[in-house]
């Protein structure tokens, strides 16, 4: 009796153990924690910078395995270029694109990218930001702004486009031309001669269409792609600006992520971005030849060493309000 006791107890035992084990064997891994990213910038469709933000949410999309899931908002869908930069730092988008010149107020140091004629060439622009210094101003804007440039997108230099020829200081003065709502751009043109208008992004093709500006100043995607041509048909070459368009994390998200999605984050920034910066430059002879064959007239600066004689004195008094703001200018200059 006991012998037959024992056995069914062992029988019992065996057939609890397996079905433990059963359970443990078919019950579901819990769920990976999902992030959502949001991407939003005032670029219009179809420009290198647009279709750059395009491939990277591809990339994460595919290479997170749905751990990231990245939406893509281009052409001001959520707000206006301002109201982005301010949203990238609150984390209510998780990134953007934007010059570090936004951020005079708040770091000086890194906002020098907005001075005119700092930046002499593509190569110059190369030397500054994807080496030492690029990083430096990411990391003064994260303990600044709360945000981390973890590449630079571009647009290309940027030109004058307005409705009555302008070669020359003497054409350009009083001329009212849409400028961003930064000092430092206002500062330059009222340095120029012209009538700076700071007036936001979205809202340079009506102005024109109106007569609240007389001129804008913009690289050649843009200008074709917002169409502003159609209410300005004359194009200076400029080169006063080479904007870096800092493609801009909320600092707080990507410290939020595992270290091997924050290591995706940047890696496929930089390998969107570097080939936005390749198409970009490959393209810019074709973007400007589309505009004449749009009808945009061209000229050259015929006083270019003024403007830059000009600019100096803008460094000169920009490092006079902002000290600390020395160091960084003298390091891109010396870069040239």
């Amino acid at each position: 009796m006991m012998k037959r006791l024992m056995t069914v107890a062992l029988v019992l035992v065996s057939a609890t153990v397996f079905a433990a084990g059963s359970r443990e064997a078919t019950a579901p891994e819990p769920a990976a924690q999902v992030y959502e990213f949001t991407m939003a910038h005032a670029e219009a469709i179809g420009t290198p910078m647009t279709e750059a933000f395009e491939a990277w949410g591809q990339m994460l999309n595919e290479r997170s395995g749905g751990r990231i899931v990245a939406r893509h908002f281009p052409a001001g869908q959520l707000g206006n270029y301002t109201q982005l930069i301010e949203m990238s730092r609150l984390g209510t988008v998780q990134a953007t694109a934007g010059g570090p010149d936004t951020e005079e107020a708040v770091a000086p140091e890194i906002a020098v990218t907005g001075l005119g004629y700092i930046f002499a060439s593509e190569e110059h622009v190369d030397r500054v930001l994807q080496g030492e210094i690029g990083r430096r101003m990411s990391d003064i804007a994260r303990d600044k702004t709360g945000v981390e440039f973890v590449d630079y997108g571009e647009v290309g230099f940027r030109h004058i486009l307005s409705k009555r020829p302008v070669r020359n200081l003497n054409e350009l003065r009083g001329l009212k031309i849409r400028t961003p709502e930064l000092k430092v751009w206002v500062d330059f043109w009222n340095l120029m001669g012209a009538n700076p208008t700071p007036l936001p992004y979205a809202e340079q093709y009506s102005a024109l269409s109106t007569g609240v500006i007389d001129a804008t100043e913009a690289d050649f995607f843009s200008i074709a792609g917002f169409a502003w041509y159609e209410h300005a048909e004359h194009l200076t070459l400029a080169y006063h600006w080479f904007l870096p368009k800092a493609v801009r994390i909320n600092a707080a998200w990507i410290d939020s992520l595992p270290a091997d999605l924050q290591d995706l984050v940047r890696d496929t920034a930089r390998e969107a971005f570097a080939e936005q910066r390749r198409i970009n430059r490959a393209n810019t002879s074709m973007a400007l030849e589309e505009l004449k064959s749009r009808g945009v007239q061209v000229y050259e600066l015929e006083d270019r060493d003024e403007w830059l004689r000009r600019s100096q004195q803008l460094y000169d008094e920009y490092i006079r309000n902002h000290p600390q703001s020395r160091q960084m200018i003298e390091d891109i200059l010396a870069l040239m």
